[in-house]
């Protein structure tokens, strides 16, 4: 019977085919069963090698499925040895960065397991973690490379138990994250969902044990964070990442949509005596950034800084406190070096950002804001390193921007980033615009309104420290004409001193520079002393007023004359209302004297004409 159904060649190769597949499924069984607990052993025996026993891991099974060519681990726990990282924080070998890991199950995928046990090699397509658990604690234990007694490579190490490792992909899904800072006065501590990491190419031999284009052995490594959203320690402000890149081939972070915010704007000034400002930016790039320097020592190293579309605005904050305080935190070299991180990148760029400055304005009850639109520029030498200190302690800044969005602004800055005076360096150029375009400003501000008047170009050239700024200032215009405005009944309002607005037009302003075509344009040098608890923007304000004021007519000399003299005309003017009270209470004497006259002699007449 048995022979009669083997005898058509069709039934030869079913029962063949069916008799290797039980044959392949009892011996995958059964390797399956020998291999799992030398896959363990294995794996430990890796980790301990690969960490100089530093780390451990352990899972609680580990199954190998030969047919589908996959290993799977479960509750696997990679974890610092704490005894062994006392011993080499003793000795000054310790690492800054630790790691404790756990992961519920780790897939390998299209293994080679007659590789791994008859050859020694590891080899495999892929690795899976699915929503691992990662704790990272940072402790600053040294600044640069320390020297072990044992300083062989990563592959020097595991050679005698594989002859290489090869991983094609290795992807992280759904990380929640938190990570430990030690190395400041208290702990920090951050967390982080909807992370992914993926690492391609991973290759430890005898080639890559020296590729320095690797990272962690990886041709790359790619890392997303996606909704990131956080409140600063004190509670004052709110921050967001929508979406957050790293890749270690291109060595480039790139940032989008990145939001830093007041948490109630409307209360802040409640809360606290320092300025409010916001940021908004929609993309940010960081080029060939040296993440291994940053992830070892916190060392921010890279080539440019590119910063497209954004927003920055200051408001300064109206309730200041009664002691003065020097703000030369403000001046922008004392922030770049108060900055607690080894820094340099050699070439920051902005394209199209708005900035705005604005302030509370107690005698006009109004808030005023002086705005720069579309600005670009590049800021070089942005730094830290003491190193490249030595080498360049100056940053240059160049900008290009519309002042009130309409005249063209171009100004340039030097900063000292070592001087402990912060001396620095200007100069600008404001192009044509019409002056009635800055009355959102010059209103609230300094209660003037520009009815005509046409700037044609503003010059200026400063050097400055923290206690003085001296240069010149050269203002062209031609038909200025202005109201001089009071506080109106109702919040928020201005109104028109006619008096005072007649005064300035007739009296003080000189209307045109130079006053005749073909004439020597009026220029004035400045010698400003800087108040302490003046801000670096406020004090540049003030120094370019200086010469802003005299150029149209409005120097100390003539407006202390001009206040002496309106200050005689109100004198004046009461004077003569109060001759003018003086002469009606005479006339209204008089006349009472005349009806008392009168009546004195209707009584006589009276009295006459009773007698007869």
């Amino acid at each position: 019977m048995a022979l009669k159904f083997l005898k058509h060649k069709w039934q030869k190769v079913t029962v063949i085919v069916a008799g290797t597949f039980l044959i392949l499924l009892i011996a995958a069984f059964f390797v399956n069963s020998y291999w799992s607990p030398i896959l363990s052993a294995k794996v430990k025996s890796a980790v301990a090698s690969g960490t100089d026993s530093l780390y451990t891991i352990d899972f609680s099974a580990a199954e190998l499925h030969v047919l589908k060519g996959q290993i799977m681990l479960y509750n696997i726990d990679f974890k610092v040895d704490t005894q062994v990282y006392n011993r080499r924080k003793a000795k000054g070998l310790a690492p800054n960065n630790l790691y404790n890991v756990h992961v519920k199950r780790l897939i390998l995928s299209h293994i080679h397991p007659f590789k791994l046990y008859f050859k020694h090699i590891v080899d495999i397509d892929r690795i899976t973690l699915n929503s691992p658990t990662v704790q990272l604690s940072y402790q600053l234990n040294h600044t640069k490379d320390t020297v072990d007694k044992d300083h062989r490579t990563a592959w020097q190490k595991i050679n005698k138990t594989f002859k290489y490792i090869h991983v094609g992909d290795i992807f992280l899904n759904d990380i929640k994250f938190k990570y430990k800072d030690y190395s400041g006065i208290k702990l920090e501590v951050s967390e982080l969902k909807e992370m992914n990491l993926q690492a391609n190419e991973l290759l430890i031999d005898s080639a890559t044990q020296t590729d320095k284009s690797r990272l962690l052995y990886c041709k790359n490594i790619i890392a997303d964070l996606n909704h990131y959203r956080g409140i600063t320690p004190n509670g004052l402000y709110k921050y967001s990442i929508e979406k957050l890149k790293l890749s270690t081939y291109r060595s480039q972070l790139t940032v989008q949509g990145l939001v830093f915010e007041p948490v109630n704007p409307h209360t802040f000034f409640q809360n606290t005596v320092k300025d409010r400002f916001a940021l908004s930016i929609d993309s940010l790039w960081l080029n060939n950034f040296d993440y291994l320097s940053y992830h070892k020592y916190r060392i921010i190293n890279a080539s440019s800084l590119i910063i497209h579309n954004g927003d920055f605005s200051l408001f300064a904050n109206p309730n200041k406190p009664n002691r003065f305080k020097d703000k030369i935190k403000s001046f922008p070299n004392v922030s770049i070096f108060q900055i607690d991180a080894d820094l340099k990148v050699d070439t920051m760029r902005v394209k199209r950002f708005n900035v705005t400055y604005s302030e509370y304005n107690k005698k006009s009850n109004m808030d005023g804001s002086i705005h720069f639109n579309n600005t670009s520029g590049t800021l070089l030498n942005l730094t830290t390193n003491k190193a490249a200190l030595q080498k360049n302690h100056l940053a240059h800044i160049n900008l290009t921007s519309y002042f009130m969005n309409r005249g063209k602004f171009e100004t340039a800055f030097v900063f000292n980033l070592t001087d402990p005076n912060a001396r620095y360096s200007y100069t600008g150029h404001l192009g044509p615009m019409n002056l009635a375009a800055i009355n959102s400003a010059t209103m609230p501000f300094a209660m003037i309104k520009f009815t005509e008047g046409t700037l044609k170009s503003f010059d200026f050239k400063f050097d400055g420290n923290r206690f003085r700024s001296k240069g010149k200032v050269t203002l062209l215009y031609n038909d200025l004409k202005v109201k001089i405005l009071r506080r109106g009944i109702e919040r928020s309002t201005l109104k028109n001193k006619l008096v005072a607005s007649l005064f300035a037009n007739i009296f003080i302003l000189k209307h045109n520079n130079p006053d005749e075509p073909g004439q020597i344009p009026r220029s004035y040098n400045i010698n400003y002393k800087r108040p302490p608890d003046f801000s670096f923007f406020k004090a540049i304000w003030r120094s370019l007023l200086m010469g802003i004021k005299p150029t149209v007519g409005y120097d100390e000399k003539t407006q202390k004359a001009a206040t002496e003299r309106m200050a005689q005309g109100e004198l004046n003017k009461k004077n003569h209302q109060i001759k003018k009270e003086q002469r009606k209470e005479r006339r209204a004497e008089r006349k009472l004297q005349r009806k008392l006259k009168k009546q004195q002699k209707d009584a006589e007449k009276a009295a006459e004409k009773d007698k007869h």
